[in-house]
């Protein structure tokens, strides 16, 4: 379990290459309690959602490709794309010096709980990804 604030903190934290080098800006905040956090970026075209369902120990990371400025149906897959399934499509062009890069880039995190070692790992995934998401767009 992680307490709403810290995850925030920690989404800030690791996922802060969205602002700075995709310009996202974060658009919307969620702490229900202590069951469900979410933290959402947007660049006008998509909005990346970060997830965390505490109870279940659930992180889910998504882009919605926004249709006329609205979220799109969460079952239309050609416009709600699940982290995982980019990760997929992304790591089997991605070569060994680009991980190392990405690597490189995170470096200066020391994760100490579950939760932050589930952020650090798709934080970095979906850098790789969008950094190829015209590709596979």
């Amino acid at each position: 379990m992680i307490e709403g604030e810290k995850y925030i903190e920690d989404v800030k934290a690791y996922f802060n290459y969205l602002i700075t080098e995709f310009g996202f800006r974060i658009s919307n905040e969620k702490i229900r309690g202590n069951a469900f956090y979410d933290l959402q970026y947007s660049d006008g075209n998509c909005i990346v959602s970060v997830s965390y369902e505490n109870i279940e120990d659930y992180l889910q990371v998504i882009i919605f490709m926004l249709q006329n400025g609205e979220l799109p149906d969460y079952d239309d897959k050609s416009k709600t794309l699940l982290l995982n399934m980019l990760n997929a499509q992304v790591m089997s062009s991605v070569k060994r010096d680009e991980i190392s890069l990405n690597n490189e880039y995170f470096v200066k995190f020391t994760p100490k709980t579950e939760i932050e070692k589930l952020l650090l790992k798709s934080a970095k995934e979906l850098r790789l990804c969008l950094k190829h998401f015209k590709e596979i767009r």
